[in-house]
């Protein structure tokens, strides 16, 4: 037994050497633009929180009342006897949002996306990513044991490039076995994550219907934010009707937690019956699923415009000072690429000495030699807490 600890511990030294090695940090206090963390407080910069509604009454009270009236947990998964009502309510609400048949709520976004791959491709299957896809994405596509494919991040030639190869593959197969013939999976996320810029949707969509393909879009940074009604950037391009997969979840900008899967009312029976996050795990928390149909309702109303119009207004405050140029769809993410790993740390340390909370982002959530202060706001920041950041900043000699 000691030397399973010792290799851990060797494994764990070489982080530190590397500066990679990272640890919770207690937070005591509710998410929000300040937060309590060792006993200070810090001007926050760093949350998924877009439009400030992890702490909002409206949510905050459903989940109360969902715990008065379905208890704290749901007691089994959701096909033995844990499907309460307030999943398939929310699943309602999901759907109606997002203008599709059906809705399928997870545990949480990563549970989504590898109960959802690994149903719908196997070995015989192909899977094309962009480069930049969310971990969970690149996980499932692995579980799933299907052909992984990566095209370079937004290059849609290098997207043809590997449709077309897709194509020769497939017709390279015996066709006279139907269950060797690949299915094609393509996987974009429609904001990325640490980058906060767009696909081109539109294109991607018209590549896959050329190549015959499926496409699974995750919309967890756009959802909320853009689109009528906050419905995402598929919605905002006018393309939502023609991608087979909408993946999102439901703790950025809807203020809860889980993952979500839309689409056919077909693709949502099939999930239920074949995706293993799905079938093998006990049930969310039934508060959880109240809250995110109380932010769902309240995102389409007309509080949530004057959110995403306060969101807008806080990062063109930002983009203007910081000398960087808008980009077409509004983005809550804006990195300030550093390169290097201890360069990075101490500038997060300084800004955290300053009262401002922006983490190093590393390796390996962002690329070798690519870390970087990954900065979200938040329609509950003032234009006093974007100027403190930037004050902040320009005292680093960051500002621009």
């Amino acid at each position: 037994m000691n030397s399973f600890a010792d290799e851990l511990n060797r494994r764990l030294a070489a982080l530190r050497e590397q500066n990679l090695f990272r640890e919770p940090r207690r937070v005591d206090s509710a998410q929000g633009t300040r937060i309590e963390i060792g006993g200070k407080s810090f001007l926050n910069f760093s949350a998924n929180d877009y439009l400030g509604l992890a702490n909002h009454p409206a949510l905050k009270t459903a989940a109360v009342n969902a715990v008065e009236k379905f208890g704290a947990g749901a007691g089994a998964s959701r096909l033995i006897c844990g499907s309460l009502a307030p999943f398939h309510e929310l699943e309602e609400a999901l759907a109606a949002f997002k203008q599709t048949e059906a809705a399928l709520t997870f545990s949480t976004g990563y549970a989504a996306a590898v109960g959802t791959i690994t149903a719908l491709c196997g070995k015989n299957d192909i899977i094309i990513l962009d480069k930049l896809v969310h971990a969970c994405i690149v996980d499932a596509a692995k579980l799933s044991g299907a052909k992984l494919r990566v095209f370079a991040h937004n290059d849609l030639e290098d997207l043809e490039d590997k449709l077309r190869w897709s194509s020769s593959f497939s017709l390279s197969r015996n066709t006279l076995k139907r269950e060797l013939q690949p299915h094609v999976l393509v996987i974009t996320e429609s904001i990325f994550s640490m980058d906060g810029d767009a696909a081109p949707l539109c294109e991607i969509v018209a590549l896959k219907e050329k190549y015959a393909a499926w496409l699974m879009v995750d919309e967890a940074h756009a959802t909320g934010i853009l689109g009528r009604h906050g419905r995402g950037l598929a919605n905002e391009l006018g393309v939502s009707d023609r991608i087979e997969i909408q993946m999102g979840t439901l703790g950025k900008a809807l203020g809860a937690s889980g993952g979500y899967i839309c689409g056919r009312r077909a693709l949502i029976n099939f999930l239920i019956n074949r995706a293993r996050s799905f079938i093998f795990s006990t049930a969310p928390v039934p508060a959880a699923a109240a809250a995110a149909t109380a932010a769902v309702n309240l995102v389409q109303s007309a509080a949530g415009e004057a959110l995403r119009s306060q969101l807008r207004q806080r990062v063109a405050e930002f983009q203007s000072a910081i000398r960087n140029p808008q980009s077409a769809f509004i983005s809550a993410i804006i990195p300030l690429i550093l390169g290097d790993e201890n360069k990075t740390l101490a500038a997060a340390s300084s800004l955290s000495e300053l009262g401002i909370f922006v983490p190093a982002i590393r390796y390996p959530t962002v690329a070798r030699g690519a870390a970087r202060l990954r900065v979200t706001f938040s329609a509950a920041h003032t234009a006093t807490d974007v100027a403190e950041l930037v004050a902040a900043l320009n005292k680093l000699a960051m500002g621009n």
